[in-house]
């Protein structure tokens, strides 16, 4: 199986060969009987160690990442966790961009560091200023593309290349795109990480993580801390995650479809000061995104003209677009990172304007879509 459409929908995903089952069954059990102390069947012992679903979605996850290894996670921070903890010791430093999920700098910051782990925000989008950002000490270059919230594109490429000439592990959260729409393996990250709640989930009804990653060694480290500290995807997450994956290639086909016309129709609104998406020409990411991505998703993010009290009026006056946390599901979704899903950055290099709206778009008549920005940005 090569191409990623029947990947998504096969890999990992064999029917079930006692009754024929198109599904393959959850396996919703703690753990199995063993055929003598020692004599384990298939290699199955207890839930924590290994499970079937979750080793088909591991299967289907490195499938879709061109991973030789991918672990699943009970979170998407529970799967940075483990792979911060299996790359690093107290001492050791990281950098990462300045536009990042807030918790994953939380994370770091606020978790790792009492570890004696440091960590440096920098531009990512400036090479000079990554290769100033790197010590000595530096062991991890943290990649994220699109960011969250500011849509910031980074050249996974070159950020390969600068961070390998310094010995650093390259790792790239591929949350915003998803494999679908672009493989930081194949473009020389080391690892890639997903919140699989995401646009890999894709229903906003299970909760998850992922890492996928080559390298033998590293992946040994992984997998025995996934194990060692027990944050594994339950049975019945990783059977909806694979569920929410097989129809990823034509959701995130929808998604970036009805964004890039979200967009297109914003920037030109006088109560947006500025529109965050990759997609537009305008974008000063937009000729890297174009090179690395096949599509540009389905996140954007809206500078208000009106400032923050505008910001939030608009975050609380649509009514297709919902007000919550998350994103990538099918309905679209409506935040104010300032004071919600980046609340732990204030005050921080990472602290997001307070102006700044945050859109998923999703999977509605991209019509119903427009006309509800354009009502409540007219209350405004």
């Amino acid at each position: 199986m090569t191409g990623f459409d029947t990947r998504a929908i096969h890999a990992g995903q064999e029917f079930d060969p006692t009754t024929g089952a198109v599904i393959p069954p959850i396996y919703q059990t703690s753990t199995y009987v063993q055929d003598g102390i020692g004599n384990l069947r298939g290699g199955y012992e207890y839930n924590r160690s290994a499970n079937p679903t979750r080793d088909s979605l591991q299967t289907l996850l490195a499938s879709l990442e061109g991973g030789a290894h991918a672990y699943s996670f009970a979170s998407g921070l529970a799967a940075e966790d483990t792979l911060l903890r299996a790359l690093l010791a107290p001492g050791d430093h990281v950098v990462l961009g300045n536009d990042v999920y807030g918790g994953t700098y939380r994370l770091l910051d606020r978790v790792l560091r009492a570890w004696g782990v440091e960590v440096t925000a920098t531009e990512m989008s400036d090479p000079d200023a990554v290769r100033a950002a790197i010590r000595p000490e530096t062991k991890v270059l943290w990649v994220e593309t699109p960011s969250n919230p500011l849509m910031k594109i980074t050249d996974i490429a070159a950020l390969a290349e600068i961070g390998h000439a310094a010995g650093l592990t390259v790792v790239v959260d591929n949350t915003f795109a998803s494999p679908a729409l672009q493989n930081p393996l194949s473009l020389g990250a080391d690892v890639v990480v997903h919140s699989t709640t995401k646009y890999i989930g894709g229903h906003s009804d299970v909760l998850g993580g992922a890492v996928v990653l080559d390298d033998d060694a590293l992946a040994e480290k992984v997998g025995f801390l996934q194990f060692a500290v027990g944050a594994v995807s339950a049975p019945m997450d990783a059977w909806l995650t694979v569920r929410g994956i097989k129809t990823l290639p034509v959701r995130m086909e929808r998604h970036s479809t009805n964004a890039q016309a979200v967009a297109e129709h914003l920037v030109e609104h006088p109560a947006v000061e500025r529109v965050y998406y990759p997609g537009l020409p305008g974008h000063p990411g937009h000729e890297v995104a174009a090179a690395q991505m096949s599509r540009f998703g389905g996140m954007i993010s809206l500078a208000l003209a009106g400032g923050p009290q505008a910001a939030r009026s608009l975050a609380e006056g649509t009514s297709v677009f919902q007000l919550a946390e998350s994103l990538g599901g099918v309905e679209s979704l409506i935040g104010y990172p300032d004071a919600m899903t980046h609340a732990s950055v204030r005050g921080t290099p990472l602290a997001v304007p307070e102006n700044v709206v945050r859109l998923s778009v999703g999977l509605e008549d991209v019509a119903d879509l427009v006309a509800d920005l354009d009502e409540a940005l007219g209350r405004l």
